[in-house]
């Protein structure tokens, strides 16, 4: 196995693949309950913003899908049919959660596809200023666990337990970002980074470049940890932008599936993946594993693993 130093590194040492000719466009747009960025190079302004308009498309063409937030969104119908038998799904629900439940068995249940109903009972108890009691959170905490699935060989899925809730917050970003590139390469645009909501997945780089350059800190460190990367997915984790206090004890929003427990005192840490997807889960998981397990996981995953001070 290439060690995930010398493969960021084999990135680093591609040339640029777009010619000198290719201007930069920069487009935005609200998605997934967050800022869409595209950042693109192409020959004419007319090409840039068909492209990104295709983008934009296919994002909310996923968020239909994947949202546990819209009631009437794929995941949440299939939800609502547990216990009902295999349901046909589409390609694309199918695609993001059979990554996501090989995820979760890479991680020994670090990321937990399945984690919905205690992120549901804790933006319950956050909008009411409190926490869970201990019945509510064993309740919610004996509806998480891959094993309520079945991803049969027909395409089908199965989710055996009623109460069961999918949630892809901890995926479903990244993946939307590695679906944008397909979208812009079938465009014709080959050199790209698309980010939603901090995690982002880019193509080739910029016209002369070997990388994106991209900031892996929060901009309060003395010097900002900085990356050069390319053809990669990356995601940042950490509490300072959504975490929460109750009784002065700052939560986060991110949370440890086998307790239903929010983490407390997380830092920054930021990973490189091969994909925006696998990036995602692997920073929530890294987040739960701790730093020392975490780091085994993104080598197994070849992954890189970058951790700022706290």
């Amino acid at each position: 196995m290439v060690s995930s130093a010398l493969w960021v590194a084999s990135w680093l040492a591609v040339g640029c693949h777009s010619t000198s000719l290719a201007k930069r466009y920069s487009y935005s747009h609200h998605a997934m309950g967050c800022e869409a960025r595209v950042v693109l190079y192409a020959h004419d302004e007319t090409t840039a913003t068909r492209a990104a308009d295709a983008v934009f498309a296919r994002i909310e063409e996923l968020e239909q899908v994947l949202s546990d937030w819209r009631t009437d969104s794929e995941t949440s119908r299939l939800c609502r049919a547990a216990g009902q038998g295999p349901q046909a799904v589409s390609a694309d629900l199918l695609a993001c959660l059979t990554r996501a439940v090989e995820l979760s068995r890479l991680s020994d249940g670090a990321f937990d596809p399945t984690i919905g109903a205690v992120t549901q009972l804790w933006r319950r108890a956050k909008r009411e200023g409190r926490t869970p009691d201990e019945q509510e959170l064993a309740t919610a905490r004996a509806l998480v666990g891959v094993r309520h699935l079945t991803l049969h060989a027909d395409g089908k899925v199965e989710v055996h337990t009623p109460g069961v809730h999918l949630d892809f917050g901890a995926i479903g970003k990244g993946w939307a970002c590695d679906r944008a590139l397909e979208t812009l390469a079938a465009h014709g645009i080959t050199s790209a980074l698309v980010e939603l909501g901090g995690d982002l997945a880019c193509s080739a780089p910029p016209p002369g470049r070997t990388g994106w350059t991209i900031s892996a800190g929060n901009g309060t460190q003395a010097e900002d940890a900085r990356l050069s990367v390319a053809h990669c997915g990356v995601a940042t984790s950490g509490d300072d932008a959504q975490g929460w206090i109750v009784d002065g004890d700052r939560l986060s929003h991110i949370v440890r599936p086998q307790t239903g427990e929010p983490l407390r005192n997380t830092h920054r840490i930021t990973v490189v993946a091969r994909t925006g997807a696998d990036a995602d889960a692997l920073a929530t998981a890294v987040e739960v594993l701790g730093d020392t397990r975490g780091a085994e996981l993104c080598s197994q995953s070849e992954a890189r693993l970058v951790i700022q001070p706290r």
